[in-house]
């Protein structure tokens, strides 16, 4: 467990760390690139950075849905089951809001600048960088709990 409890913290923390870049200084220079480059310059970002995002969340959502199927072994060591389940419920917000808002967006920018689309796209991320900012004190939390829980021993 305490493998899983890690990989996840990892991969939330990563993630976390990503969107807070994102959110504070990449998407606001979006502005800055002009016109004549923008939708060259938005494909390039969106293919660039897929690979890197995508292989994390795919990781960070593997180990949410074994931390779920978890529970038992969590809660034995004094871990509630609401945390699980609450890193699971900001990570559907996560990837609801990802493929209902950002990624078309993202497509939308793809076609060039549009002042409205870009600022409803710094806007709405905020919901990503709040998610994994909580799921991070979540998956810090745990591996604390873990560490602290009845069978310290296997420390």
């Amino acid at each position: 467990m305490p493998w899983l409890l890690v990989t996840h913290a990892v991969a939330t923390c990563f993630m976390a760390g990503v969107i807070w870049i994102i959110q504070i200084v990449h998407y606001p220079l979006f502005r800055m690139v002009g016109a004549d480059g923008f939708a060259a310059y938005e494909r390039s970002h969106a293919s660039r950075i897929t690979p890197v995002v995508g292989t994390a969340m795919l990781i960070e959502a593997a180990c949410t849905g074994l931390l779920l199927l978890a529970m038992g072994d969590l809660a034995a060591r004094g871990i509630p089951r609401w945390v699980p389940l609450a890193g699971a419920l900001l990570l559907a917000t996560i990837w609801l809001s990802t493929f209902a808002l950002q990624v078309p967006l993202h497509g939308q920018l793809g076609q060039g600048f549009d002042e409205s689309a870009h600022a409803a796209l710094v806007r709405s991320n905020w919901i990503r960088t709040i998610g994994w900012s909580l799921r991070s004190v979540l998956a810090a939390w745990l591996i604390v709990a873990w560490m602290g829980g009845s069978a310290g021993a296997e420390r």
